[in-house]
């Protein structure tokens, strides 16, 4: 199979395109040919080095931690899925990952995709959909009438979270730039804070759920916009930039030591203050494509790239300014959508 591996920490340069043997699954696993995979920030905060303190690989590796393809071949043991399934994951980052044309993953972290839309189209759902899952229904159990506020919903989190929030009836607020407004406001955002021109904590108060994305003291401004009994989950620790500073070690210590304060200042609150880190639910990812066929939930894309261009998707992601998700077109059938 081709794959795109890292032989070290660094730049998108890093990547390099390369011929391997095929995995073979184990008993409790799934084979699956993958059609399209997608670009997560996490992907190249790991690339980079950022996140070694905390996610230690053994190079060369594959990153990549969203797909949507085809069962090719099931385990001894796995009773929900066989041969010809049309299926998406975003599996667990301790074993090689989805920039890849074959991938082996546990049917524990499998669903069936959505029959409604494309291959490359789910791709870019399964990350950031059961992150926004496990921070609106899980941990902020928000329900209808209550207040929302969404950060960053042009991005692949927050866009899909502004939507989840709106089939639960909330009532939204998220902050983009400008020029994202109506592209939230089509998403189902009620209101929508330009963070460029205004403070949102200015502009909000006596919230039910916050969703962070940004961390650092914005996540001390989501404590105190939340009105009491109400939740904050947030998504990112800033580990990169920690570690930047501090090193590896100092910079696992310091977001510990940040996490520990955000907890006792939510208890502090009566704010329930939640550090949301994406579990690998199969049987999530089957909720989550009902909401998508029925029209509750749509893809947002921005972007789509061959594999062998997958430094340039990273190069694009990590300038911020994409609206939704980037997609990596793996298989014929996908690359073909590019022609």
């Amino acid at each position: 199979m081709k794959a795109a591996r890292i032989h070290e920490y660094g730049p998108p340069s890093v990547f390099r395109i390369e011929d391997l043997p095929d995995p073979r699954p184990g008993p409790k696993d799934l084979l699956i040919r993958i059609q399209a995979s997608a670009v997560n920030p996490v992907d190249w905060k790991i690339r980079s080095g950022g996140q070694r303190g905390a996610i230690r690989y053994k190079l060369p590796w594959i990153l990549g931690l969203d797909l949507s393809g085809e069962v090719v071949e099931v385990g001894s043991q796995v009773t929900r899925f066989q041969p010809g399934d049309q299926v998406w994951s975003s599996p667990t980052h301790r074993r090689p990952g989805c920039y890849a044309e074959l991938i082996t993953v546990a049917e524990a972290e499998v669903g069936k995709k959505p029959a409604s839309i494309s291959h490359i189209q789910a791709a870019g759902i399964p990350l950031v959909g059961l992150t926004a899952w496990q921070c609106v229904v899980d941990a902020g159990r928000l329900q209808a009438g209550q207040r929302a506020l969404i950060q960053a919903g042009s991005g692949g989190v927050g866009s899909f979270a502004i939507q989840l929030c709106k089939h639960l009836g909330a009532h939204v607020i998220t902050t983009c730039s400008a020029g994202n407004a109506e592209l939230v406001r089509s998403l189902g955002a009620d209101e929508v804070i330009d963070y460029r021109a205004q403070n949102w904590w200015e502009q909000v108060s006596e919230l039910d759920f916050v969703l962070d994305s940004l961390g650092g003291e914005d996540r001390k401004r989501a404590l105190a916009a939340v009105r009491r009994g109400g939740c904050v989950a947030n998504i990112t620790a800033n580990l990169p930039k920690l570690t930047e500073r501090y090193g590896p070690t100092g910079g696992l210590l310091v977001t510990g030591l940040g996490l520990i304060g955000f907890k006792l200042k939510g208890l502090a609150r009566g704010v329930r203050a939640s550090m949301v880190v994406k579990k690998c639910r199969g049987d999530q990812l089957d909720q989550i494509a009902e909401l998508v066929d029925a029209g509750a939930i749509k893809p947002l894309l921005d972007k789509t790239f061959p594999l062998e261009q997958i430094a340039d998707a990273h190069a694009y992601s990590e300038t911020h300014r994409a609206r939704g998700k980037i997609a990596i077109a793996i298989s014929a059938e996908a690359r073909a959508e590019l022609e």
